[in-house]
């Protein structure tokens, strides 16, 4: 029997609906997409609906146990943030710390799943230094980023058409390729873990 194809998670963006990152994002999707994967995009206003992370409390809203339980169906990742004075977003980092109910699962957190990562940023330094943040969190999370990251400065770069896609083939490519090392890896993972015993 053949796998079902691998399906993939984005987060990204801020709470300016359609944002730059999250269309980066959503671009890379596409492309995972068109190579067959199935997808599903937590955007800005997806991120905002979620109440702040209290370890304390056990409790979840509808919200934060819709996007955890996408996680953790989740092959491979997506994740994008804007690079704020040199770090990750508020929202997106509420975000990942959510993901802390991933803790006793059997496949904890991000373990053994492809993480894409996108950074959109008003300067190559902050591009640089958010990127860098987010391996550290991907790596601390048990996943595997993957070798290409994403990177837009906007001020040097003009990227999307008047409809909001991407232009820019240079990043077009990038989102590309991402797009097929995410594919890949979570293809190869997805088969081995359906065929362990009592894998569902």
């Amino acid at each position: 029997m053949s796998a079902a194809p691998p399906f993939i998670v984005g987060i990204g963006g801020s709470t300016r609906a359609g944002s730059s990152g999250e269309r980066i994002v959503r671009c890379v999707l596409e492309e995972t997409e068109a190579l067959g994967a199935n997808t599903r995009m937590f955007g800005g206003p997806e991120l905002a609906a979620l109440p702040h992370f209290c370890p304390e409390d056990p409790d979840r809203s509808d919200a934060q146990s819709d996007f955890v339980d996408a996680v953790r169906q989740a092959d491979g990742l997506v994740i994008g943030s804007p690079g704020y004075h040199g770090g990750v977003s508020g929202l997106v980092k509420n975000a990942l710390d959510l993901l802390e109910d991933l803790r006793d699962d059997r496949r904890v957190y991000f373990s053994e799943r492809p993480v894409g990562l996108v950074v959109v940023a008003a300067g190559w330094q902050a591009c640089g230094i958010t990127l860098q943040a987010l391996r550290g969190i991907v790596h601390a999370m048990r996943g595997w980023p993957t070798p290409i990251g994403v990177t837009v400065n906007t001020v040097e770069q003009a990227i999307f058409d008047a409809a909001g896609t991407v232009k820019d083939t240079s990043v077009r490519a990038s989102c590309a390729a991402q797009a097929q090392q995410i594919y890949w890896l979570a293809q190869q993972v997805r088969t081995s873990w359906q065929d362990q015993p009592g894998s569902s």
